[in-house]
């Protein structure tokens, strides 16, 4: 049998040639994913910098707990805790960085000047830790309820917890909470991201707004490069419905409108002012996060300052409930990030519903009007019944088994605040799913007899 051997210069040929090829399709396949890196990195970055420096938990609790998934999982994250930043590299190929800003939270860098920019502060209230929850943060006053099944009403919160399903639960009934319960690594005094509950946040600074008289929601939205189309013609009121029929695309799997936003953009209020009508005004339902940070740069436009814009959040609302945990993300403008990043202690968060709940009257003191929590939870006309002035609704009895007049505050992978009003009761749900939620809600309402 003959052996042929290729001479070491065809072999050598041969191999650089296929080596060419692999570093042509290694570049190929960079150029094409860049984009998906980018989005990778700056959503870990950002992350991982809120979790350790506004929520006080460690980078490997947050590789564990929030940075676990895919494709989230392949970034390599560091920490400086001196100089409060932290930095992702997305495979060793491209690398995010965010900072922490006293007073603002974190946010992604896009220049080497953004890591040392002067900024602004809001300023906040003292706690009031004498005052019993919830209308302080001591201690609440002992109540024990006749008609509440407490066996059972801790057995369902306990069912919505285990793995990958609930952080924290607290139901609050009259005033007083009545079952609360927490996964390991978090307590009653852990921040968690409310994502998309923020919105219900900004929707409310709205209502005071109003209610001072510093805007109407249905005068035409002052955006001034509106003027010469039709745009122009949409309100206030449309952007509070998600009702604009603006062009948005709202997609967390692919590059979108709402990724190039969270994570590329310098100024957040302003990608959803230049998109075009793509429906009609008044006539087009579509949920978009560009248009509640749109709207945080209309409420900054009703200020002569920025420092008043970001004290009003605070001094008029936020702190004046006392929900003294809370900080709301801004962007590198220094706009708050309306639609995405407010944190807060889930206790904190039962105060927000318990405001909706009482008509927005805390404690004797009218924070905005009854007619705007109604406002609120009417039903946008193109939404079937799902959706109202940046709150979700079970208008159309979405969950069967819960009154129709529910409605709450929703945020990504399950953050959310119910309100009940004929049952007197917030539910607040810190998740990490969407699970079981028509199951769970039933049954804290069969635990109570009315």
């Amino acid at each position: 049998m003959l052996i042929f051997t290729l001479p070491n210069t065809v072999q050598m040929k041969i191999f650089k040639r296929i080596l060419l090829l692999l570093l042509i399709t290694l570049i190929l396949v960079v150029f094409f994913n860049y984009p998906k890196l980018n989005m990778l990195a700056g959503y870990s970055a950002k992350n991982m910098a809120s979790s350790v420096f506004v929520a006080d938990r460690t980078l490997a609790f947050t590789d564990k707990t929030d940075n676990n998934f895919s494709p989230v999982n392949l970034a390599d994250d560091t920490i400086d805790k001196e100089n409060k930043v932290a930095i992702s590299s997305a495979l060793g190929l491209l690398t995010r960085k965010a900072i922490y800003r006293e007073g603002l939270g974190t946010v992604l860098t896009l220049t080497k000047e953004d890591e040392t920019a002067a900024y602004l502060s809001p300023k906040r209230s003292k706690p009031d830790n004498e005052t019993p929850y919830p209308y302080g943060n001591a201690a609440q006053k002992d109540t024990i309820f006749t008609n509440v099944d407490y066996t059972k009403l801790n057995e369902t919160v306990a069912s919505i917890f285990g793995k990958n399903k609930s952080r924290a639960v607290v139901v609050i009934y009259k005033d007083q909470i009545i079952a609360e319960k927490y996964a390991e690594g978090f307590t009653k005094d852990s921040k968690i991201l409310g994502w998309s509950m923020t919105k219900s946040i900004m929707s409310a600074v709205f209502g005071v707004m109003q209610y001072q008289g510093k805007l109407n929601v249905n005068d035409q939205a002052p955006i001034q490069s509106w003027q010469n189309d039709d745009r122009k013609n949409i309100t206030i009121h449309n952007l509070l419905q998600m009702n604009s029929g603006l062009e948005w695309d709202e997609n967390y799997d692919e590059i979108s409108d709402a990724t190039k936003m969270l994570f590329l953009a310098r100024d957040m209020t302003k990608m959803q002012e230049e998109k075009p009508l793509a429906g009609q005004i008044n006539g087009s339902w579509n949920y978009s996060s560009g248009t509640s940070n749109l709207l945080s740069g209309i409420a900054r436009g009703k200020f002569e300052t920025h420092q008043e814009y970001l004290d009003y959040w605070y001094t008029n609302l936020i702190d004046k409930i006392g929900m003294n945990s809370m900080m709301l993300e801004a962007d590198l403008a220094g706009n708050y990030v309306a639609s995405s990043y407010a944190w807060a202690t889930p206790r904190d968060w039962g105060k927000f519903g318990l405001l909706y709940l009482h008509n927005g009257n805390w404690n004797g003191q009218q924070i905005f009007a009854k007619d705007w929590v109604n406002y609120t939870a009417t039903p946008t006309p193109t939404s079937n019944g799902t959706y109202g002035a940046q709150f979700w609704l079970n208008a159309e009895g979405q969950f069967k088994d819960v009154p129709k007049n529910m409605y709450f505050a929703d945020g990504y992978q399950g953050q959310r605040v119910y309100i009940l009003p004929d049952q007197d009761l917030v539910i607040v749900r810190m998740a990490l799913s969407w699970m079981e939620e028509n199951k769970f809600l039933k049954g804290v309402l069969e635990s109570i007899e009315q």
